[in-house]
């Protein structure tokens, strides 16, 4: 089914995509050579267009690439003793336009969802819907099914979190931040994913790049942003309990279950992050002359 903003697209002419610079740097301290993976580099599929990659390590060290179950392309490596620095820079080309919302998409049953997304309505390591089963089915099961919703749930967890900056640990599970009433964007994404998951709604966990395009900054330091894909009527839809709106420009860089599918460093030693800068901001045109 169409929604009436998407018709309303596709009479609208082609708007120019946006050009944006996206990238992040790494730099750890070692006491002795330490195997790492790192998911940077945006997916591979999706609507923004990746170029003029650059993935550097200093000092150098050999670099191999492999994709995951999920299809996210990661980046082993060992981090060698001493001071080092993980720096990865790209141009990506993204859609002049906000994410597709459509009030009239349906939530579809178990038994007709694809077998592959089957696996998004179980409980997972931080989306603890079991835990979380009687909240949901108190404050949600009432409400008529489908994509209204699913807004109903990032509504409620966009309301009932304080965003803060330490405030929640790499332990917290949805339950946790649901119990403390603070978190970061992880933990606003963990809890709506949990209430979906325990109405059998298949949500995953998405993070990547998230640039402030047509949008006030908020003033903080950039980083990187997660949010949620939920499967209404066949397909994936875009929602961000955290911003709670819609948004321009997302980079996808992984998908999973949640963040322990997804974590952006996984080191096999106990190096130590020193700093991390996240790069993400709309690249000026280049000068006419």
């Amino acid at each position: 089914m169409t929604s009436q903003r998407e018709r309303g697209r596709e009479a609208q002419p082609a708007r120019a995509p946006r050009m944006l610079r996206v990238g992040c740097a790494f730099t750890y301290r070692a006491e002795v050579p330490t195997p790492a993976v790192f998911l940077v580099r945006p997916y591979r599929e999706g609507e923004a267009q990746v170029s003029c990659e650059r993935l550097s390590v200093e000092p150098d060290v050999p670099v191999r690439h492999y994709f995951d179950l999920y299809g996210n392309f990661l980046a082993r490596l060992v981090l060698p003793a001493g001071l080092s620095t993980v720096d990865y820079s790209a141009l990506a080309e993204v859609p002049d336009e906000t994410e597709a919302v459509d009030g009239t998409a349906r939530e579809i049953s178990p038994d007709n969802l694809p077998d592959d997304v089957l696996l998004y309505t179980l409980p997972s390591r931080y989306c603890v819907s079991d835990v979380l089963g009687d909240e949901a089915w108190s404050k949600f099961g009432g409400l008529a099914p489908g994509y209204d919703r699913v807004r109903a749930i990032c509504q409620h967890v966009h309301d009932s979190l304080s965003f803060g900056y330490g405030t929640s640990t790499a332990l917290s599970t949805a339950a946790d931040v649901n119990a403390s009433g603070f978190g970061v964007c992880r933990d606003f994404t963990h809890l709506a994913i949990s209430f979906c998951r325990a109405l059998n709604i298949p949500a995953r966990y998405v993070f990547g790049y998230l640039p402030d395009l047509d949008v006030p900054p908020d003033g903080a330091p950039m980083d990187f942003a997660a949010w949620m894909e939920v499967w209404l009527d066949g397909r994936w839809w875009t929602f961000d309990p955290r911003n709670n709106m819609p948004r321009k420009g997302r980079v996808v860089v992984g998908r999973g279950r949640d963040a322990a599918d997804v974590a952006m460093v996984t080191t096999f030693g106990g190096p130590v992050l020193e700093s991390m800068i996240v790069r993400a901001e709309e690249e000026p045109a280049p000068a006419q002359g």
